[in-house]
């Protein structure tokens, strides 16, 4: 068992949390809201006053935090993880983040002697509170070896499959996947909608045959209720939707598809449903209607 720090108590850093306990790890950890530590402490974990503070109690930390500028202020800077660090430690950075700023921690964390893995979790918060996802994993193979049983006491596969930066890359290529299946999924409900068909036997059926996906069964019956409770905020997924984008210009590739299916996020994000479900996008083809052919 281990004492397992984590840097960013949100949906997703909760769940996390809550799966290392039920292993049997010792968790602390930290977030700027003071409710959400509250809520670890109520699982059984222990809370902390700064990043810092998590690294001076933990063997390893976790960031599991929104943005590309949080994870960094939370590593390197002020009251962040290395200001805590101690021999030893391993930074574990969960986070949704640029490979470029990946690699950048990387080399900071390397130059003072700790350990780094880039380790982006594949899976909603609540597929992760299951159970079900996967950690995709770049760094040192001793390292990986170190941290893969704790890894795989959260979800059942922690796969390494590169180098730091990989592991990140490979993230926003299945974040690009989510992003079509999960509008795929929105159109084909659409177009069943206003066709007049029953969605609950619409919804059984499609997840019965050859058209199912991972998303359609997260999404597809928020679409159907049209109720659109927050698993990934559509604000912070126009920031991955933005980073594939970054990536795909790096390396010279096209995404057409993907260009598409920005525009209708970021149509659903401007009439006011960023807090929801990225599957609100179903509200942007709502109003769109073509003409009835003969």
């Amino acid at each position: 068992m281990a004492t397992v720090g984590i840097v960013g108590l949100g949906l997703l850093g909760h769940a996390i949390a809550s799966r290392l306990l039920r292993a049997g790890h010792a968790v602390v950890g930290f977030d700027v809201l003071p409710d959400r530590v509250g809520a670890l402490e109520a699982l059984g974990g222990k809370g902390a006053a700064s990043a810092a503070a998590v690294a001076r109690s933990a063997e390893a930390v976790c960031t599991v935090l929104p943005s590309l500028a949080s994870a960094e202020s939370a590593i390197v800077g002020t009251e962040g993880v290395l200001e805590g660090a101690h021999s030893g430690l391993a930074v574990i950075q969960m986070s949704t983040i640029s490979p470029r700023l990946t690699e950048a921690l990387a080399r900071e964390i390397a130059s003072r002697g700790l350990g780094f893995l880039d380790c982006p979790v594949s899976g909603t918060s609540s597929m992760v509170e299951r159970g079900d996802g996967i950690f995709f994993v770049g760094g040192e193979r001793a390292l990986y070896e170190r941290w893969r049983p704790v890894l795989e006491s959260v979800l059942p596969r922690a796969v390494l499959v590169g180098t730091t930066g990989q592991a990140m890359t490979l993230k926003l290529v299945a974040n690009l996947l989510v992003a079509l299946h999960s509008a795929a999924a929105a159109e084909a409900l659409t177009l069943a909608r206003k066709a007049g068909l029953d969605l609950g036997i619409v919804l059984d059926v499609l997840n019965s045959s050859a058209a199912s996906s991972a998303m359609l069964k997260v999404r597809g019956p928020m679409i159907v209720r049209r109720d659109f409770p927050a698993q990934m905020k559509l604000d912070l997924f126009m920031k991955d939707i933005h980073l594939m984008q970054e990536a795909a210009e790096g390396v010279g590739a096209s995404l057409p598809f993907t260009d598409l299916a920005e525009r209708l996020y970021e149509e659903a994000r401007v009439a006011g449903h960023g807090a929801e479900d990225l599957a609100v996008v179903a509200t942007a083809l709502e109003g769109r209607g073509g003409a009835a052919r003969a």
